[in-house]
């Protein structure tokens, strides 16, 4: 049991820091389909960072530097440009992932997996069997928590949802909606790439081209089906972990008696799931209703 715990907790914790990400934009009026490459940007800086400084702490600073960069550029280009916002984000998404490749082979020769000598720092052996969850693990609750209470429960929360829903409105009152997106997607660059740390350096401790494999985009479907909200995104993104580490259980389980392809899918299937009954239970997913109105300044 315990095993089952500690596989979906370490698989579920990147989930949940990109998902909260990608709350805290929807909650300012932007569809952040760039999560993907802003989560595998932190997840290449923080190895790299960490094989070149020796450092985590310098990693993961790396890391928060060049996912807010990533987040201001996107802030950019939507707000100053004029782009659709979700044809930025994907954009924004093959930058990330072409970037990091690049990178790669332009430091290494090669787009072999790059190993670093230590990752996240670990609970360690007092803790028992939960010694191997890092630092990540344990802090995700206190960030989902203080996410719910920022959103929600403090004027800053009031005036993002305002300026996400009724931008003009918000604008009458004295609130700049481009300055509070921006501050979102800043904060949401921050949760990319503790996410990303912890995917790359959590348990695994390399970075491999790719290594993301679709989680930005289960994150963006957690947001939906958790209707942007911190907690109930979080269930969502759990929901998801739970099918992912019940499949690779099976795997251990059944061996080649249900096809290899069809358990890996398991993760997959079930956001598509999750879309679907998302859109059952509230008449369809909304779309951003601000994507005009990003247009009139």
């Amino acid at each position: 049991m315990n095993d089952i715990i500690i596989a979906i907790l370490r698989s579920g914790t990147p989930l949940i820091y990109v998902t909260l990400a990608g709350v805290i934009a929807q909650r300012a009026g932007v569809w952040n389909l760039g999560l993907e490459g802003i989560m595998i940007i932190g997840a290449c800086a923080t190895i790299l960072g960490i094989m070149m400084t020796n450092s985590f702490v310098m990693a993961i600073v790396i890391a928060m530097a060049l996912c807010v960069l990533a987040s201001v550029l996107l802030w950019f280009v939507i707000e100053k440009l004029k782009a659709n916002p979700i044809i930025a984000g994907l954009g924004l998404t093959g930058l990330g992932i072409g970037g990091t490749a690049l990178a790669v082979e332009a430091i290494f020769g090669s787009q072999a997996t790059v190993s670093a000598p230590f990752g996240v720092p670990k609970l360690g052996p007092a803790f028992g069997s939960y010694g191997v969850l890092s630092i990540f693990v344990v802090a995700m609750p206190f960030v989902v928590f203080g996410m719910w209470v920022l959103l929600r429960r403090t004027r800053f929360g009031l005036q993002l949802a305002a300026c996400g829903e009724h931008p003009f409105a918000a604008r009458s009152v004295g609130a700049n909606p481009a300055r509070m997106r921006l501050i979102a997607l800043a904060i949401g660059g921050v949760l990319c790439a503790i996410g990303g740390a912890e995917l790359a350096g959590g348990s695994l401790q390399f970075f491999a081209q790719g290594m993301t494999s679709g989680r930005g985009f289960m994150a963006f479907a957690a947001v939906i089906f958790g209707a942007a909200h911190p907690v109930g995104a979080t269930f969502a993104a759990l929901f998801f972990a739970v099918v992912g580490a019940l499949g690779i259980r099976a795997q251990l389980m059944f061996g080649d008696k249900v096809p290899h392809d069809l358990l890996q899918a398991l993760p997959y299937l079930a956001t598509i799931f999750g879309v679907w009954l998302s859109g059952k239970l509230r008449g369809g997913a909304k779309a951003a209703g601000t994507f005009a109105e990003l247009k009139d300044q």
